[in-house]
């Protein structure tokens, strides 16, 4: 028989953040703390599955409060009656609620909508999302990338060193919109951490100029990729970038929907993508991404939007299932100063262990939970 969604609900939870990252501060840096909103979907034979959307306002047009909006006003009413284990009809339902526009319509909140799904499916089924698709990937512990973003050189060395102390080894940067201060940056970063798999983010900062001159002197000083150098939508430069192939050019915010992904390689666009389930509606599409990355011999990265819990579980089943094979820029665990799961995240020698239970493989701690909320006991709704 049919198991259908009967109640989705969803509730905004806020992290408290440590450390400094440039997306969780306000204009005079003082910190504005890490959104989420926490999808519960409940099923007609009593089962529950949660997701996490993470909006990320200074990175993405979605907001917390968009997200929450959303979900109560346009998306639970599409799906009440679902099937849940039909989960291409589930995001068809999302797309005809929240039409696309160039790519997929609202895709951080629908991927808090997709990560319940497979989360319930999977404790139906008592598998994890990986062993659902048959994906029975070996690694059980994925190898992390320390992130870098700091505002002098000064800084470079005690946070390679909080690094280090940490067990890491590899080092992903921030970079644009200053090349020169960026080459200085790579070469230091280079000199104090030779072995490291160097991988510069530019979060669409640079010029098209600024990019092309800058390329391949970052090539010069050690960087290994450069991760979105331009905006997602100039896409002219992104082809010189390319033909110029001082480096791997990969894409990040500007792959939505796998969609975007084939028409942007048979135009020459990219070397790869930078992959994050919570950007591209969650992991029914992450999967058919990496597929099409793997089928076409392109750069396949494990990246993340500083996710908690329950999303940064669903980017450790995806990786792992496809066994990653670079370290992955997951910082969540770096930057988030707390956690509602009742098991913490496991991490040795720059290394996280991969969750092996049903769904996502995590377990929600309702009292964690009510003390992230202030101790009030949670208002779903």
């Amino acid at each position: 028989m049919a198991v259908k969604i009967s109640r989705i609900e969803c509730l905004s939870v806020p992290y408290p953040t440590r450390g400094r990252f440039k997306f969780f501060e306000d204009a005079r840096g003082r910190p504005l703390g890490r959104p989420s909103v926490l999808v519960r979907i409940e099923a007609d034979n009593g089962a529950v599955g949660y997701g996490q959307s993470v909006p990320v306002p200074k990175w993405s047009y979605e907001t917390p409060e968009t997200v929450v909006s959303t979900i109560r006003n346009y998306l639970a009413p599409a799906l009440i009656g679902a099937d849940v284990y039909d989960i291409e009809g589930i995001h068809e339902r999302m797309d005809r609620a929240i039409a696309p526009s160039f790519s997929i319509g609202q895709p951080i909140c629908k991927a808090g909508v997709d990560l319940a799904v497979h989360d319930l499916v999977g404790r139906i089924e008592e598998k994890s999302v990986r062993d659902l698709w048959g994906l029975h990937g070996k690694k059980e512990w994925l190898e992390l990338s320390w992130t870098l973003n700091p505002r002098s050189l000064g800084e470079v060395e005690g946070l390679i060193a909080e690094g280090k102390a940490e067990g890491h080894s590899n080092f992903n940067v921030k970079v644009a919109p200053d090349p020169a201060f960026d080459i200085e940056l790579c070469k230091l970063v280079k000199t104090l951490a030779p072995e490291t798999f160097l991988w510069a983010d530019a979060n669409g900062g640079y010029t098209e100029e600024a990019a092309l001159a800058a390329a391949p002197k970052l090539a010069d000083a050690g960087v290994d990729v450069l991760e979105q150098p331009l905006p997602a939508n100039h896409l002219t430069g992104y082809r010189k970038l390319k033909k110029q192939g001082a480096l791997p050019i990969i894409l990040d915010e500007g792959v939505v929907s796998h969609r975007d992904l084939i028409e942007f390689h048979d135009l020459g666009l990219l070397d790869g993508v930078a992959m994050k389930p919570a950007r591209c509606a969650g992991l029914l599409e992450a999967k058919k991404q990496v597929e099409i990355l793997r089928e076409r011999e392109l750069w396949f990265l494990g990246s993340g939007l500083t996710d908690p819990d329950f999303s940064l579980a669903a980017a450790l089943q995806l990786y792992a299932a496809f066994d990653l094979d670079r370290p992955a820029a997951l910082n969540g665990p770096q930057f988030l100063a707390a956690s509602f799961l009742k098991v913490p995240w496991e991490i040795r020698e720059g290394k996280i262990r991969v969750p092996r239970g049903p769904g996502l493989g995590v377990e929600l701690d309702e009292g964690k939970l009510a003390e992230m909320l202030d101790g009030e006991s949670p208002q779903w709704a």
